[in-house]
């Protein structure tokens, strides 16, 4: 085996994850913004709770941001309004819908991700699907979803074998990241620990994740 595969615009790094509560609508493109400047290296909106009207306009507003700075979007759940924005792909939960329905929205260019929990069969049946990246989390308390079942560190390293970008979510933090690196983590999604205050809070704690990348993440590059 020879390591994680990174295509499709994927690299390691921060992976940044809206929460309207903490970005409201005034703040939502101003904020990711931020995050980019601070070095994240992909973006997912994820937004449950708007009409569809607005869920559109917003992810169209971030569609066009991500595209000037280069910065793959991905849009949490719905494969329909990846492409009516013109995402770049979609992130999938196991009650989200398949992977080859996404994919045959979407296109074989996109970038589909797949919720895995801290279960190594369902990542090798994401794998087989067609998935892009795997997700596996949560791996400390999370705000954004308290109820989702823990995970392991140990998971990432024994995913390995599966060849895609590991990504760990799941109460996140400058704290703990480095861990979850060295673990195996190719991808820190991150919601509440990086999306609070000021823009220049923002920008400042991108810059901390993108720094323990540079550290301890073997592919890392700026």
């Amino acid at each position: 085996m020879t390591g994680p595969v990174f295509a499709k615009g994927l690299r390691p790094g921060l992976y940044a994850i809206t929460d309207s509560r903490l970005l409201p609508d005034h703040q939502l493109v101003a904020g990711v913004a931020a995050a980019i400047r601070g070095g994240a290296v992909l973006i997912q909106y994820r937004e449950k709770d708007l009409n569809t009207a607005d869920k559109l306009r917003q992810a169209t507003a971030l569609t066009e941001l991500c595209q000037r700075e280069g910065v793959p979007l991905i849009i949490n759940d719905d494969p329909y309004l990846a492409q009516q924005c013109g995402a770049d792909g979609v992130h999938l939960g196991q009650t989200d819908g398949s992977i080859e329905t996404a994919r045959h929205i979407l296109g074989p260019d996109a970038i589909i991700g797949v919720t895995c929990h801290g279960d190594l069969a369902l990542a090798e049946t994401a794998r087989t699907r067609g998935a892009d990246y795997l997700a596996f989390g949560r791996f400390f308390t999370s705000e954004t979803k308290p109820g989702a079942p823990r995970a392991e560190a140990v998971i990432l390293g024994k995913a390995a074998d599966l060849n895609l970008p590991r990504t760990a979510i799941g109460g996140v933090t400058t704290d703990n990241g480095a861990s979850l690196i060295q673990s195996g983590a190719d991808l820190l999604a991150v919601v509440g620990g990086l999306f609070a205050g000021s823009s220049e809070q923002i920008e400042s704690r991108a810059r901390a994740f993108t720094r323990l990348f540079a550290e301890h993440h073997p592919l890392f590059k700026l």
